[in-house]
């Protein structure tokens, strides 16, 4: 059963806020054999799940409230860079998510396949290097702007060339389907510990671009 499947008409409670809330919005941790909070991101491990919205702030809140203590009714121990674990555990389940779906067939990348993909409607997310050219960004991110495909910037050239088995991954988008319906689950929660548009992408570029030939070097 998928990530997806597992968490449609599912709901839990925050432990943070008490708030009720579908579970894709939520980290589950468990208490491990030693007493330490266990990031369970797959939704796999035994014991009873405790649960925390995806955010960094909720997850730093519980840790320094002692909110998996109160909720486990049992002392545990959770690491003051308990966020910062997530992030990096997410990350990586969205980067393995973008492998995947380029041996799919499903990821699309190349400056020139990306926006052919963009104009003929087919793409769920554009995946733009957080480190790439303002240029070639903007071109991209100016077709996108007429479609209904999402924006990702959370990663590096070199987080999506290990990824994807590429040199030089620049502009990528993820056509619509299930693995894209798999992805959005894990980015949408990573996006609550860092941001899907990097704070330096120049907005003006997004506005002002427009879609020509390929900036030299990209990919």
């Amino acid at each position: 059963m998928s990530l997806r499947d597992a968490t449609i008409d599912r709901e839990r409670r925050d432990l943070v806020s008490h708030e009720v809330m579908d579970e894709s919005r939520l980290i589950r941790f468990v208490a491990g054999p030693d007493g330490q909070v266990v990031p369970d991101l797959g939704r796999k491990l035994p014991g009873r799940g405790l649960w925390v919205e995806a955010s960094r702030a909720s997850v730093e809140a519980a840790v320094k409230k002692n909110g998996f203590t109160r909720a486990a009714k049992t002392k545990l121990t959770a690491p003051a860079d308990l966020a910062d674990v997530i992030e990096r555990l997410l990350a990586r389940r969205c980067l393995d998510q973008l492998g995947l779906a380029r041996r799919e067939g499903v990821l699309i990348s190349g400056f020139e396949k990306t926006a052919a993909s963009l104009r003929a409607g087919k793409a769920a997310w554009v995946l733009e290097a957080a480190d790439g050219s303002a240029d070639g960004r903007g071109k991209i991110l100016a077709l996108a702007r007429h479609q209904t495909a999402k924006i990702c910037g959370a990663f590096t050239a070199d987080d999506l060339s290990l990824a994807l088995g590429l040199e030089n991954a620049i502009h990528a988008v993820l056509l619509a389907g299930g693995r894209a319906d798999r992805w959005t689950i894990e980015v949408e929660r990573l996006a609550g510990f860092r941001p899907l548009r990097p704070p330096h992408w120049d907005v003006s570029s997004v506005e002002d671009g427009s879609a020509g030939a390929p900036p030299t070097g990209a990919s």
